[in-house]
């Protein structure tokens, strides 16, 4: 009896270190090793439900406190110590663009769209010019329209009330327009012909387009050829033989245009 009970005690402990060795298999690695990988709702650290910092797959805290964050020393440091601000610099011109339109032109291929851009550029001092530009993309349609603006700029003679010494008229293509100065009246104009007027500069005068376009890229030329028609006033004393017989004085200072 003695020795099946000592049979028995060995073979449970054979069979408890079997069932050990057999559990450490079946259920992975354990704490500890390199391998291991807590489960979902675990108390370890780290894990969704464990109650260390930091838990689940939450980001870290990225404060603006922190060194090298929006509010930290070095983000600080590196805007200025609260001095003034730079002054934003001014173009030399203002750029205004009147219109933008989608063309097409038809090819072997098929159709091929592009971009046309009317820019009105001025420096509101008696400085203006219109250009027109076509590409492929809206951006790039608009340099070209840039450049072309600056190549044909004209230079305005305007009077010390910001208006134009006489009346002008002209036409392009269809459009006709009339431009005459109104002192004291401001800028009463349509259009494109009221942006040519406005990025020139000129305040009181009134325009009026005697057509039916409404062309805007020829409103502008045909403003802009108006403008071109204006000659600075002058004046012109008369030789001292001009004596107005009515009233027995000379005659001085009469307008004229150059």
């Amino acid at each position: 009896m003695e020795n099946n009970t000592q049979k028995t005690t060995q073979t449970g402990k054979t069979g408890g270190s079997k069932a050990l060795v057999s559990g450490r298999t079946a259920g992975g690695a354990r704490e500890g090793d390199r391998s291991f990988i807590p489960r979902r709702g675990s108390s370890q650290r780290g894990g969704p439900a464990g109650g260390q910092k930091g838990g689940g797959n939450r980001p870290p805290f990225r404060g603006g406190a922190r060194k090298g964050g929006p509010g930290g020393a070095e983000g600080r440091s590196r805007r200025g110590s609260g001095g003034p601000r730079r002054e934003r610099v001014r173009p030399e011109f203002e750029q205004r663009v009147v219109n933008i339109r989608r063309v097409t032109r038809v090819v072997a291929g098929g159709r091929r769209f592009n971009f046309s851009v009317v820019m009105i550029l001025g420096d509101r001092k008696g400085t203006v010019g219109v250009g027109i530009g076509k590409a492929g993309d809206t951006a790039l349609a608009i340099e070209k329209a840039t450049k072309d603006a600056k190549k044909n700029m004209i230079k305005v003679p305007l009077t010390k009330n910001m208006s134009i010494p006489h009346q002008v008229r002209a036409k392009y293509s269809s459009s006709l327009v009339e431009i005459s100065p109104a002192p004291g009246g401001g800028l009463v104009a349509g259009s494109s012909v009221r942006n040519v007027l406005e990025l020139a500069g000129v305040t009181d005068v009134m325009s009026k387009i005697h057509s039916r376009s409404r062309n805007r890229l020829n409103n502008a030329r045909v403003a802009i050829k108006a403008l071109k028609q204006l000659k600075r006033a002058v004046a012109v004393a008369l030789p001292a033989a001009a004596v107005d017989p009515t009233v027995g004085e000379d005659v001085v200072a009469q307008p004229a245009f150059e």
